[in-house]
């Protein structure tokens, strides 16, 4: 049976750390797996907790009076060297409540108004983004935008654009341009989906909408 036997932390950063994993796989041999975790300690690693929790929001909003247009930010990143697409997105932080994050991430992000819409728990809870590498888990908000786009809020180790995109946009996007994996399937249901946000109503269990004025 695999398990695990410790772990130790190897890095001190505020956001991201590296950890090593004592093992053992399903035959008793003994080995070591590496874990890249938002924890700031070990105890606070799922592994330990028990518990999911969303480390980040990953925001997934339409834009104009005819909600025929995404927002995106188009994003500088280390792992790359390169931009790349992806929806705002930013970390919870502690005590604070998701739907409120992407309220404020939305705003520093790209200077735009969210209302976010209440979905039912199957497609805003938690989820896992990569977990062969790491216990990070993200909670997707869905909503509606509005204003002026701006990036005066931005960190100075933030470097990005905003895209508000029409599927014209879209397409050429996902055929040329470098996409963040989650942001590009959401991206191909926008494409082609007369009603982007229509999926939303099928995970009420009593079949009616939430926000969906008939």
């Amino acid at each position: 049976m695999e398990r695990i036997k410790k772990a130790a932390q190897l890095t001190e950063n505020p956001h991201l750390n590296l950890y090593e994993l004592e093992t053992q796989d399903r035959k008793g041999h003994p080995g070591r797996y590496y874990v890249a975790s938002r924890a700031r300690h070990t105890e606070d690693m799922e592994l330990v907790r028990k518990q999911t929790k969303p480390d980040g929001v990953i925001i997934y909003s339409l834009y104009g009076e005819k909600k025929d247009k995404v927002v995106l930010v188009r994003q500088y990143r280390y792992p790359i060297d390169d931009y790349i697409y992806e929806f705002p997105a930013g970390l919870v932080e502690t005590g604070e409540d998701y739907h409120d994050a992407a309220v404020r991430e939305m705003k520093e992000e790209t200077g735009l108004t969210l209302t976010p819409l209440p979905v039912d728990s199957c497609y805003a809870k938690p989820y896992y983004t990569t977990i062969g590498m790491t216990d990070e888990c993200c909670a997707t908000v869905y909503g509606f935008s509005e204003g002026a786009a701006s990036t005066a809020g931005l960190e100075d180790t933030e470097e990005l654009e905003v895209v508000i995109a029409d599927r014209s946009e879209v397409r050429r996007i996902l055929k040329e341009e470098r996409v963040a994996i989650v942001c590009s399937y959401m991206l191909m249901h926008f494409l082609h989906d007369k009603e982007p946000f229509a999926f939303l109503e099928n995970g009420e269990e009593d079949g009616k909408s939430k926000w969906r004025k008939k």
